[in-house]
Protein backbone atom coordinates (compact mmCIF):
# COMPACT_ATOMS: atom_id res chain seq x y z
CA UNK A 1 0.00 0.00 0.00
CA UNK A 2 1.14 3.56 -0.67
CA UNK A 3 2.31 5.64 2.29
CA UNK A 4 2.72 9.39 2.74
CA UNK A 5 5.01 10.73 5.47
CA UNK A 6 3.69 13.85 7.20
CA UNK A 7 5.27 15.93 9.97
CA UNK A 8 3.50 16.08 13.33
CA UNK A 9 1.03 17.49 14.37
CA UNK A 10 -0.30 17.49 10.79
CA UNK A 11 -0.22 13.68 10.56
CA UNK A 12 -2.52 13.41 13.60
CA UNK A 13 -4.79 16.18 12.32
CA UNK A 14 -5.23 14.07 9.17
CA UNK A 15 -5.61 10.81 11.12
CA UNK A 16 -8.41 12.27 13.26
CA UNK A 17 -10.22 13.71 10.21
CA UNK A 18 -9.61 17.35 11.15
CA UNK A 19 -7.29 18.19 8.24
CA UNK A 20 -8.91 17.37 4.89
CA UNK A 21 -6.04 18.54 2.70
CA UNK A 22 -2.33 17.78 2.78
CA UNK A 23 -0.08 20.08 0.78
CA UNK A 24 2.87 19.28 -1.44
CA UNK A 25 4.88 21.10 -4.11
CA UNK A 26 4.34 18.09 -6.39
CA UNK A 27 1.20 16.47 -7.73
CA UNK A 28 0.30 12.83 -8.16
CA UNK A 29 -2.06 10.93 -10.42
CA UNK A 30 -2.53 8.35 -7.67
CA UNK A 31 -6.02 8.12 -6.16
CA UNK A 32 -7.02 5.60 -3.54
CA UNK A 33 -6.04 4.27 -0.14
CA UNK A 34 -2.89 5.56 1.52
CA UNK A 35 -1.35 5.04 4.93
CA UNK A 36 -0.27 8.15 6.85
CA UNK A 37 3.18 7.95 8.41
CA UNK A 38 3.97 10.41 11.20
CA UNK A 39 7.55 11.45 10.54
CA UNK A 40 10.15 11.82 13.25
CA UNK A 41 10.30 15.60 12.89
CA UNK A 42 7.82 17.79 14.73
CA UNK A 43 6.71 21.34 14.00
CA UNK A 44 6.93 22.67 17.58
CA UNK A 45 5.15 25.92 16.78
CA UNK A 46 2.25 24.01 15.20
CA UNK A 47 2.13 21.60 18.16
CA UNK A 48 1.50 24.61 20.39
CA UNK A 49 -0.99 26.09 17.93
CA UNK A 50 -3.05 22.88 17.74
CA UNK A 51 -2.85 21.75 21.37
CA UNK A 52 -6.54 22.72 21.69
CA UNK A 53 -7.35 19.53 19.75
CA UNK A 54 -5.68 17.40 22.47
CA UNK A 55 -4.35 14.87 19.94
CA UNK A 56 -1.97 11.99 20.42
CA UNK A 57 1.01 12.81 18.21
CA UNK A 58 3.33 9.81 17.99
CA UNK A 59 6.36 10.03 15.70
CA UNK A 60 8.20 7.57 13.50
CA UNK A 61 5.17 5.38 12.81
CA UNK A 62 2.25 4.76 10.49
CA UNK A 63 -0.90 5.92 12.31
CA UNK A 64 -3.82 6.01 9.87
CA UNK A 65 -5.38 4.80 6.67
CA UNK A 66 -6.98 7.45 4.44
CA UNK A 67 -7.82 7.96 0.80
CA UNK A 68 -6.46 10.50 -1.64
CA UNK A 69 -9.62 11.52 -3.46
CA UNK A 70 -8.33 14.42 -5.55
CA UNK A 71 -5.35 16.71 -6.10
CA UNK A 72 -6.12 20.41 -6.45
CA UNK A 73 -3.81 23.22 -7.58
CA UNK A 74 -3.55 25.83 -4.82
CA UNK A 75 -4.71 29.16 -6.23
CA UNK A 76 -6.70 32.19 -5.06
CA UNK A 77 -10.08 30.42 -5.29
CA UNK A 78 -8.84 27.33 -3.47
CA UNK A 79 -7.35 29.48 -0.69
CA UNK A 80 -10.80 31.01 -0.21
CA UNK A 81 -12.32 27.52 0.11
CA UNK A 82 -9.68 26.69 2.74
CA UNK A 83 -10.56 29.87 4.67
CA UNK A 84 -14.17 28.72 4.86
CA UNK A 85 -13.20 25.19 5.94
CA UNK A 86 -10.75 25.97 8.74
CA UNK A 87 -8.70 29.18 8.99
CA UNK A 88 -6.55 27.74 11.77
CA UNK A 89 -5.59 24.40 10.21
CA UNK A 90 -4.90 25.88 6.76
CA UNK A 91 -3.42 29.18 7.97
CA UNK A 92 0.06 28.63 6.49
CA UNK A 93 -1.25 27.98 2.97
CA UNK A 94 -3.88 30.72 3.17
CA UNK A 95 -1.42 33.36 4.38
CA UNK A 96 1.49 32.53 2.06
CA UNK A 97 0.10 33.58 -1.31
CA UNK A 98 3.51 33.08 -2.94
CA UNK A 99 3.44 29.33 -2.17
CA UNK A 100 2.67 27.24 -5.26
CA UNK A 101 1.66 23.67 -4.83
CA UNK A 102 -1.12 21.15 -4.59
CA UNK A 103 -3.69 20.12 -2.01
CA UNK A 104 -4.24 16.39 -1.71
CA UNK A 105 -7.94 15.92 -0.81
CA UNK A 106 -8.02 13.40 2.03
CA UNK A 107 -11.04 11.30 2.96
CA UNK A 108 -12.09 8.25 4.96
CA UNK A 109 -9.60 8.71 7.81
CA UNK A 110 -9.29 5.69 10.11
CA UNK A 111 -6.79 5.28 12.94
CA UNK A 112 -4.64 2.16 12.91
CA UNK A 113 -2.45 0.56 15.54
CA UNK A 114 0.95 2.30 15.19
CA UNK A 115 3.54 0.61 12.99
CA UNK A 116 7.01 1.91 13.86
CA UNK A 117 8.96 2.27 10.64
CA UNK A 118 11.28 4.79 9.00
CA UNK A 119 9.55 7.17 6.59
CA UNK A 120 10.56 8.22 3.09
CA UNK A 121 9.99 11.13 0.73
CA UNK A 122 7.12 11.11 -1.77
CA UNK A 123 4.62 8.28 -1.94
CA UNK A 124 6.32 5.07 -0.87
CA UNK A 125 5.25 1.46 -0.50
CA UNK A 126 4.56 -0.58 2.63
CA UNK A 127 3.83 -4.24 2.08
CA UNK A 128 3.17 -5.27 5.69
CA UNK A 129 -0.07 -5.75 7.55
CA UNK A 130 -1.92 -3.17 9.60
CA UNK A 131 -4.78 -3.28 12.09
CA UNK A 132 -7.50 -0.66 12.54
CA UNK A 133 -7.34 0.83 16.01
CA UNK A 134 -9.87 -0.64 18.40
CA UNK A 135 -10.82 -3.51 16.04
CA UNK A 136 -9.92 -7.16 16.59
Amino acid sequence: MKVLTVKQPYASLIAYGIKEFEFRTWKTKYRGEVLIHAGKSVDKEAMEEFKCYDLECPTGCIIAKVSIDDVIKVDYDFRNILKEKNKIVYKHVIDDESWNGYGFKIGNAELIEPIYIKGKLGLWNYDGLYKLKGKK
